[in-house]
């Protein structure tokens, strides 16, 4: 007989969603259990929102998998486990593969052909889901490199932010000039950097330019 852990939620927000309310939700489960003689070792009942799977007793219900106290997880509807396509086929990956995952209201029973195949569907959709994110955000990004735009991350020495939009820093370019005309003269970046100094140019931090920074700078 399959040992299955039932797992019941209700938003914070509300604490009887139409048709999921505690007690709902659990007799929906009994019968369930009862149909399919699925013998319920406990019930792990959690308010809480969706928004991620990080919760404590979507966790607890898990480790009951991985623990070796239940073969299955139940739930009434798979919104109850997570409302994110992301999530569920994250959670596919690591759980489901090798324990049952049962949902009254998609009838989906991984324990047969049909239900895995649903399963991995989801998962499928997940996974492009995902990819099609990356896609959009990479699009974006290379949009915003072509015009000029600020991309995220420390501004190159000689440039600098405004309003979303990456523009020259006249200071930082005059230092930029200053050293592709010392290195033209054939001078060392010790000596550049003591240069420098001498004429009072400092780094965003206030302090000396280093030879290092200044080799980065006229690379």
């Amino acid at each position: 007989m399959t040992r299955a852990i039932g797992y019941i939620r209700v938003s914070t927000e509300k604490q009887a969603d139409q048709g999921v309310s505690l007690d709902a939700q659990k007799a929906k489960i009994e019968a369930y259990a009862m149909l399919y003689d699925l013998d319920m070792v406990d019930y792990v009942i959690e308010t809480a929102s969706a928004k991620n799977t990080n919760r404590e007793g979507l966790q607890e219900a898990l480790g009951a998998l991985t623990s070796g106290r239940a073969d299955a997880l139940i739930v009434v509807k798979l919104d109850r486990l997570t409302r994110s396509v992301v999530d569920l086929g994250l959670m596919v990956e690591k759980y489901f593969r090798k324990y049952a995952l049962l949902s009254v209201g998609e009838q989906i029973d991984t324990r047969s052909a049909g239900g895995r195949l649903v399963l991995n569907v989801l998962a499928s959709v997940s996974e492009w889901e995902r990819e099609t994110i990356g896609e959009r955000i990479s699009a974006a990004m290379q949009y915003m490199k072509a015009e000029g735009m600020y991309t995220g991350g420390k501004p190159l020495y000689g440039f600098q932010v405004v309003n979303g939009e990456m523009l020259e820093n006249d200071g930082e370019q005059a230092v930029l000039a200053l050293v592709r005309k010392y290195r033209a003269k054939g001078l060392s970046l010790r000596k550049i950097a003591q240069a420098l100094a001498d004429k009072g140019f400092k780094s965003r931090a206030g302090k000396p330019l280093h030879f290092q920074a200044i080799a980065r700078m006229a690379a």
